[in-house]
């Protein structure tokens, strides 16, 4: 069975879900940081909508590593919408 995505007032899966349903949020990148490892994890997010699933490091200074990696890739080589009519 899939473990939720936990998140202090609601389940990650159903904040995705209403991201993933509004027309002016939908196109916000959406990056699940997990410490699962669970090969069948990452399947009912994709489903939902999610950009990327990573798995937390557990060394030390991994996750700022890991952090660092994904915003040089989100502001760099990764292509964003353009801000505007979320109809278009």
């Amino acid at each position: 069975m899939p473990q939720k995505v936990s998140m202090p007032q609601k389940d990650g899966r159903a904040a995705l879900s209403e991201i993933k349903s509004d027309a002016e949020l939908r196109r916000i990148p959406v990056v699940v940081l997990t410490t699962s490892e669970a090969e069948q994890d990452p399947l009912p997010s994709y489903d939902l909508g999610v950009n990327a699933f990573v798995t937390k490091p557990v060394t030390f200074n991994a996750p700022g590593e890991v952090m660092e990696s994904l915003g040089e890739f989100w502001f760099d080589p990764a292509k964003l919408p353009p801000e505007g009519d979320a109809n278009k």
